[in-house]
């Protein structure tokens, strides 16, 4: 396994993070916790040491099924967690108030049975709260010793900008495949100029980019793969197929492949990837094992989605 710095912390982590929004069981299939937890041992024994949740995730399911599974290991754990996205009845709402992260951080550390949290993401933005106001909540936090560092997600370069002259910004996780590369307009470079880790997500294209898919499937409502990653119906599917055709021709597992042109990116300091059970843990993981060549990567460039 690769490891990448984080700049101006103290965090050294796995090229190839764990993400746990599978483990949730409401909006990726159903999920059983005994093959959730197989998902995080395989991971941490196969040298995954970064793992990313949010409260979100099945109402604070997923944050409950990882702290069961690093119980007794989490020394060895580099752990993120998010707030900011809060149920309100049946609805999810926006709310990074300082009201809602005092409440939230205590709720996250005792579902995930630890003191504190590696790193603090911002999940997405909240138009209705000043960023002043959350950040400095997120700083009382960090004073307290109940996180140690600062991240947000999804932030435009804007909302960024501004955050970054409020507080000591680390990392940006971010949507970042190759699917989907508009980090690279801007978001990215700005990154790299500041020292901002990137943290991709869906880095697989919601799993289209596993190559399991030979025909469109057919999902239930409400599932993500049908209305976050629309990669499954129509010329989106067909030239994803175009795709993953391409990266089967490079001799390595197509996800591998995928994963590793996303890691090797400049400025990107881990990307996430999740699992749903031991196997597939351990086959994204491989991926921190090899390097596409710059061949194999310019090949890949030249595949327009």
């Amino acid at each position: 396994m690769r490891y990448n710095s984080i700049h101006n912390t103290d965090l050294n982590v796995s090229a190839v993070a764990l993400g746990t929004w599978v483990f949730a069981g409401d909006v990726w299939g159903d999920s059983l916790e005994k093959d959730s937890i197989a998902a995080v041992h395989a991971a941490l024994d196969g040298g995954i040491n970064f793992i990313d949740t949010a409260p979100i995730y099945g109402r604070g399911v997923s944050e409950r099924i990882v702290g069961k599974a690093i119980k007794g290991r989490r020394d060895k754990v580099v752990l993120a967690t998010k707030c900011g996205l809060v149920h309100k009845g049946n609805k999810i709402v926006c709310d990074l108030s300082r009201q809602s992260l005092i409440q939230e951080i205590d709720e996250s550390l005792s579902r995930l049975q630890t003191e504190f949290v590696d790193l603090y993401q911002c999940h997405w933005p909240d138009p209705q709260t000043p960023i002043e106001e959350t950040l400095d909540a997120m700083g009382t936090l960090k004073k307290q010793g109940k996180i140690k560092y600062i991240g947000v997600s999804n932030f435009d370069l804007d909302l960024l900008k501004r955050a970054v002259g409020l507080a000591d910004i680390v990392t940006l996780q971010s949507q970042y495949s190759l699917l989907e590369r508009t980090l690279e307009k801007d978001l990215l470079p700005f990154c790299r100029e500041h020292q901002i880790g990137i943290l991709s997500y869906g880095s697989l294209g919601g799993g289209i980019l596993s190559g399991k898919y030979q025909t469109s499937p057919q999902f239930k409502k409400g599932d993500a793969r049908s209305f976050f990653y629309k990669y499954y119906q129509g010329p989106a599917f067909e030239k994803c197929q175009e795709l993953v055709r391409i990266l089967k021709e490079l001799g390595r597992p197509v996800s591998q492949a995928a994963i590793n042109w996303t890691r090797q990116q400049n400025g990107v300091v881990s990307v996430i990837v999740g699992a749903r059970n031991a196997r597939q843990a351990a086959e994204n993981l491989s991926a921190g094992e090899w390097d596409l060549t710059a061949e194999q990567m310019d090949r890949i460039n030249r595949f327009q989605f």
